[in-house]
């Protein structure tokens, strides 16, 4: 599929990668969306909380929508998502990863980029407790990883599945890892590991055999914090193993159902490998749009909704609905 030329003219202040993206993750505010939590319980006994909101009257319709790293359903790139698709009669369902809806998992093990398995138990539950018959799922960076993974590893995606969106997504993790752990991205890079350092503090309260507070302590940059974590708790041999098994972009060829990624170019979360052009070219169902600007999860625009918010609705509707 040819690369798509993208619309997105980010205003003047908006243009510079860093201040997009952080407007949007601290200061954008979205109101007036109402949610409705759902707790569900996974093959292993842990549980994860849905977060729904609906649109007026009845539809046949639904997003799914997945967070980046300790994100959650009530942040703003997923609420303004859900509202806007609210308000075109499609229902949402925001996916809170396990031990990000405020309450720490059961298990030792939590949610990771490549962790496709709790996914797959929320469309299962979709599909046993309603009917909706149009299911799209929209997933932004880790989140978006997500997304792109399931739907190229997937051998048989069920029907009701009808089209993926992927928003500035790292979707080759070692080549992100090693930009977040640049200068450039110091300040970010920090404030994910103290966040990550305090959840895996408070876990290391349950699972005494597994964790020790020196450990932890000894953390010092988010590749070591995958190293003694992530990757041992799902599996891996190391942080480098999870990368490289985790990564969507070797699926990206097998996806077999309309799928847009938006990745910025001056996203600074992302190298030269998360522009999978050859991919895109090669694969007539992935359309990829690589806009000027707009950062890491932040593509401005004014009038209350965002770019990556119109754009995802505007694929679905010209895309799917183009005979109707």
């Amino acid at each position: 599929m040819p690369i798509i030329e993208s619309t997105y003219k980010a205003p003047y202040f908006f243009r510079n990668g860093f201040v997009a993206t952080v407007y949007s993750g601290l200061i954008r505010k979205v109101h007036g969306l109402n949610q409705k939590r759902e707790r569900i319980t996974l093959f292993d006994g842990d549980f994860l909380d849905l977060d729904w909101s609906y649109s007026e009257g009845k539809t046949e319709k639904l997003i799914i929508i997945l967070h980046g790293l300790e994100g959650n359903a009530q942040r703003h790139y997923m609420t303004g998502t859900a509202k806007l698709f609210n308000q075109h009669q499609v229902d949402a369902v925001s996916v809170n990863f396990r031990g990000c809806s405020g309450e720490d998992n059961l298990a030792y093990r939590s949610y990771h980029s490549g962790e496709t398995e709790d996914l797959k138990q929320v469309i299962q539950h979709v599909l046993q407790t309603t009917a909706y018959s149009e299911i799209y799922i929209k997933g932004f960076s880790l989140g978006g990883n997500v997304a792109l993974k399931y739907l190229g590893e997937t051998t048989h995606i069920p029907e009701q599945i009808k089209a993926g969106i992927a928003v500035s997504v790292p979707c080759y993790l070692a080549g992100s890892a090693k930009e977040l752990h640049t200068l450039k991205n110091r300040a970010f890079h920090d404030k994910f590991k103290q966040h990550l350092k305090v959840k895996l503090l408070l876990k290391a309260q349950q699972h005494h055999d597994e964790l020790k507070d020196s450990d932890i302590s000894a953390i010092k940059t988010l590749y070591d914090f995958d190293n003694l974590y992530t990757s041992k708790a799902h599996g891996f041999l190391d942080a480098s193993d999870y990368y490289e098994q985790s990564s969507s972009l070797q699926f990206l060829p097998n996806i077999q159902i309309p799928t847009l990624l938006i990745n910025a170019l001056n996203d600074s979360f992302l190298s030269s490998e998360c522009y999978p052009i050859k991919a895109a070219k090669n694969n007539p169902n992935l359309f990829l749009e690589m806009p000027k600007h707009g950062g890491h999860v932040g593509f401005y625009q004014r009038g209350g909704f965002y770019y990556n918010e119109k754009r995802a609705l505007k694929f679905v509707d010209e895309l799917l609905h183009e005979d109707s």
